[in-house]
């Protein structure tokens, strides 16, 4: 049965809102609460591998759960990318590469062995796992190249959450008027997502004295946790509003 949930404006939405929180929470635990890198790493992992168990297991769409393993997944990223590019001293140029070469390794097994990167048509257990992994290491390397573009490229907080902008624009621009395949723009502007989400996450969250607006890790947290909560409310009331007409007809 189809478990996820329809490629719609809502879902771009809640995707960046979800992304951005990943990027602001994990950032809570390892630097705010000073839990580390390492450890908040294994913590959060352990945590998406829970969430992942039951996402597998269910057998339909939900939309609560859906979205807490898509959180699970950003924060999980946000301190693996962390703990290679500060711990490990790899670097955000070097890490944003690693990373990049495993997505496209996991996305090229993926269509080898599916023969499809479509998201529509992942209706066994083997596809699903295929699409968190991405998914995982796509949130990853978001927070990487956002790290990049806000601390090494020059451009800064605000800037590097434009320049994203811009390109996820661009995405849309083509997706209307272009022929390119839907498949390669999805996936494009999934992995562009995450890197928009950490560096509006760090326009959150620092201070205005390094160009942020000064929420902090965990005033944005509760903002953002607040906004995504209502916006799986209204996505599963929605949900729950279709089943039921569909049932009348």
């Amino acid at each position: 049965m189809k478990k996820i949930p329809a490629i719609t404006v809502l879902f771009w939405v809640m995707k960046i809102c979800a992304t951005t929180l990943g990027e602001t929470a994990g950032d809570l635990l390892s630097m705010t609460l000073h839990i580390g890198y390492a450890i908040s790493s294994i913590v959060l992992i352990s945590g998406f591998l829970a969430t992942l168990g039951l996402q597998l297991y269910a057998k339909k769409y939900i939309p609560m759960l859906y979205w807490l393993v898509i959180l699970a997944t950003s924060t999980a990223g946000t301190t693996m990318s962390d703990f290679m590019d500060r711990t490990l001293g790899v670097g955000y140029a070097a890490g944003s590469l690693i990373l990049v070469s495993i997505l496209c390794l996991v996305l090229l097994i993926w269509w080898w062995t599916e023969k499809s990167l479509s998201v529509e048509k992942i209706t066994t257990p083997r596809g699903e796992l295929f699409y968190w992994t991405a998914i995982l290491f796509s949130n990853t390397l978001g927070t990487a190249l956002g790290d990049y573009l806000a601390d090494s490229s020059g451009l800064g907080f605000a800037g590097g959450a434009i320049l994203i902008g811009t390109l996820f624009l661009f995405i849309v621009l083509a997706y209307y008027f272009t022929k390119v395949s839907t498949i390669l723009l999805f996936w494009m502007a999934f992995v562009l997502t995450r890197p928009f989400g950490a560096t509006f996450g760090d326009l959150l969250t620092k201070t205005t004295a390094k160009g942020g607006l000064g929420f902090g890790t965990m005033g944005s947290s509760l903002i953002l946790g607040i906004i995504l909560v209502g916006l799986i409310i209204y996505s599963t009331i929605q949900l729950r509003q279709t089943d039921t007409n569909r049932d009348l007809v």
